[in-house]
């Protein structure tokens, strides 16, 4: 009977109409490589006439450009904790969220990237059970996840905090931008008077102290800062009146610093992690900016050779983020592709559930393949998951629609059949047999004129409308079993008369009419017989009786003409006056048999149209035709029969 048309596979945000089978940590993205920051390192300027202050290589973008709390050294990052559940995550998180610890990006986006995945496991292990225990998987309801909206909040707290954090160092930056131009202008007063820089070289050196002290300034002052600071030292080195020994030993002990710092530039080529080795030059060069110059001869030496190591992990360091612009560029195209697919889906009509449930199908395997693929470019990335996720909530909001209409057809059709079953109730214990018995079949018609319900209630509905029925009709069978064998006895009677009309087929007597009609007197008084044997025996029956009184209407107007010409002569013997009147009144009698017999075949042909084969009164309508047809010609026969006699007289 009844199946249980697919119910809704819920987009799985249940609650948020989102569709989360696409992770929420597709939206966690890696760093990317600055995009407008030179790669390479600038020459050292040279003159002719004054000691050229050292030239600062260039790690792409200065210390001092990038927050602290945004960029911590990668040699000092804590290596990952691996979380089990998600209330491990909501721990740490809580702990990032109102602790006093400085929140990391990197961190933050790992937590978000664990929680999504352990709760898309946690969903998918539920259904998994939910099935295995012989749930239906159409008719699974996600249940809301108080642990990501908790989850959600405190993000919404770190996120803030993280916020306010880039703020204070903004601010700290200018607060620092400013102490330093103010330290620039004490070297600078300095340089002004030669005659006073002995006097002032302990000075200078606690200025240089302080100037190492003051961190980050923004990070678009940072290089034009820096060249200033190194142009007034080495002016006031310059200009230093120090003894040889003195001055040669500040160079040695700058020298042999900077050489330590190229070494280590050095072993950065043999570094693996290309990202590590480019953060672990940015700290190489913080160190070199605030080293003081070696001796003028070995000023540009040391410099070329600081700024080849650096050349080596720059470009390393572009490769890599060229090779994953690539890829992330191709992975934007499969993106892009997946969502046309998914678009595609959605706008396809769904005729049925059937077609809602392959659709289904199709697009979590498209969401499958999409887990399967990396990243888009960063300012894409976001864009295609969110296109990706419109065109995925867009069919299922659809889909949810089409069921929530589709229930509540199920609730209208469950409360026909249920007053289906009541009115069967009513009939159940029914002795009229025959009445009974049609109304309770008009009730199975229209029961399968109503719609589909859930497979279990309709299973349940169907059994006990049947049970209900099957009552009455097991009643109606015992009581009726007597009957049946009156009514096979009444075959074998019929089918006597039946044999006895064949019989008086063959007779040519002139009681042949009134022993017909004794017979057909004699069948009708005899009950009703089998159902399966009805139709048989009425054609049987009826074939008989046709051909009698086919035969019997010609026998009978043979011997009516013979005697209308015997009389005809009398007629004649009255004069020619006579005999135009019999054929008048024969021409009235032929007009009206012939507009009643067209009368009865129009009646006919209407009765035909819309009957079965077989019915009585088509029969009887049939038989009346041809007799009248018969009694037509007879009287053609008479109105011929007295032209002949005029024509004999003249």
């Amino acid at each position: 009977m009844d199946s249980q048309e697919n119910n809704l596979v819920n987009s799985p945000v249940e609650e948020t109409g989102k569709q989360e089978e696409v992770k929420a940590e597709e939206q966690v993205q890696e760093p990317a490589a600055p995009s407008e920051v030179e790669t390479t390192v600038e020459e050292a300027p040279k003159e002719e006439a004054a000691p050229a202050p050292e030239e600062e290589p260039k790690a792409e973008t200065p210390a001092e450009a990038q927050p602290q709390a945004e960029e911590p050294a990668a040699e000092s990052q804590p290596e990952r904790k691996t979380y089990a559940t998600k209330a491990e995550v909501l721990e740490r998180v809580k702990e990032l969220a109102h602790g006093e610890e400085t929140p990391q990006k990197e961190e933050v986006d790992y937590l978000k990237t664990v929680f999504y995945k352990l709760h898309i496991a946690e969903r998918e292990a539920k259904l998994k059970e939910y099935i295995d225990g012989g749930g239906d998987p159409e008719a699974y309801q996600i249940t809301p996840d108080e642990a990501e909206d908790v989850f959600k909040a405190e993000m919404g707290v770190i996120k803030e905090r993280r916020q306010q954090l880039f703020r204070e160092q903004e601010a700290e930056k200018e607060e620092n931008l400013k102490k330093k131009l103010a330290i620039i202008e004490k070297i600078k007063a300095m340089v002004t008077s030669p005659e006073e820089a002995s006097k002032t070289y302990q000075e200078f050196k606690a200025l240089q102290q302080e100037w190492r002290d003051i961190k980050a300034v923004p990070a678009e002052k940072a290089n034009e800062l820096w060249r200033n600071y190194q142009l007034y030292v080495e002016q006031f080195y310059d200009l230093l009146k120090l003894n040889s020994e003195a001055r040669e030993l500040d160079f040695k002990k700058n020298l042999e610093a900077k050489t330590r710092l190229c070494e280590a530039a050095e072993k950065l080529a043999d570094e693996p992690d290309v990202i590590i080795a480019f953060h672990q030059l940015q700290k190489l060069h913080q160190e070199y900016r605030e080293i003081g110059p070696v001796s003028k001869e070995l000023r540009e030496e040391i410099w070329q050779r600081f700024k080849a190591a650096s050349t080596v992990i720059n470009k390393r360091h572009q490769q890599h983020f060229e090779s994953l612009r690539a890829r992330e560029e191709e992975n934007l195209e499969k993106k892009t592709a997946l969502c046309e697919k998914v678009e595609a889906i959605a706008a396809e009509e769904n005729k049925g559930s059937a077609d809602w449930d392959r659709h289904t199908q199709e697009i979590i395997a498209i969401q499958q393949e999409w887990k399967t693929i990396g990243f888009a470019p960063q300012k894409m990335n976001v864009k295609i998951f969110e296109r990706f996720r419109a065109a995925c909530d867009g069919f299922f909001a659809g889909k949810a629609e089409h069921f929530r209409s589709l229930k509540d057809s199920y609730k209208e059709n469950a409360e026909k059949k249920r007053a289906l079953i009541e009115k069967a109730k009513a009939l159940q214990d029914s002795t009229e047999w025959r009445s009974t018995s049609d109304k309770l079949i008009a009730l199975q018609k229209e029961w399968k004129t109503i719609g589909m319900v859930p497979k279990k209630l309709g299973d349940q509905l169907w059994e006990e409308f049947l049970s209900t029925c099957n009552k009455f009709f097991e009643a109606r069978n015992a009581a009726g079993a007597g009957q049946r064998g009156e009514e096979r006895q009444n075959l074998e009677k019929k089918r006597d008369v039946i044999s006895r009309m064949k019989a008086v087929a063959e007779e040519a007597g002139d009681d042949v009419q009134q022993k017909v009609q004794q017979l057909v007197e004699e069948y009708n008084a005899i009950g009703h017989v089998p159902f399966k044997e009805k139709d048989k025996l009425y054609e049987e029956y009826h074939a008989v009786l046709d051909k009698l009184y086919k035969d019997l209407n010609i026998s009978v107007a043979r011997r009516r003409l013979s005697k209308f010409k015997d009389n005809l002569k009398q007629v004649a013997e009255r004069g020619e006056a006579a005999l135009d009147n019999e054929r008048a009144r024969l021409m009235r009698q032929y007009e009206q048999l012939k507009q009643e017999a067209q009368t009865y075949e129009n009646n006919l042909g209407f009765l035909s149209a819309s009957s079965k084969k077989g019915n009585s009164l088509i029969d009887e309508m049939n038989r009346k035709v041809q007799k009248l047809k018969d009694d037509i010609q007879l009287v053609k026969d008479k109105i011929k029969a007295i032209d002949a006699e005029n024509a004999a007289k003249e």
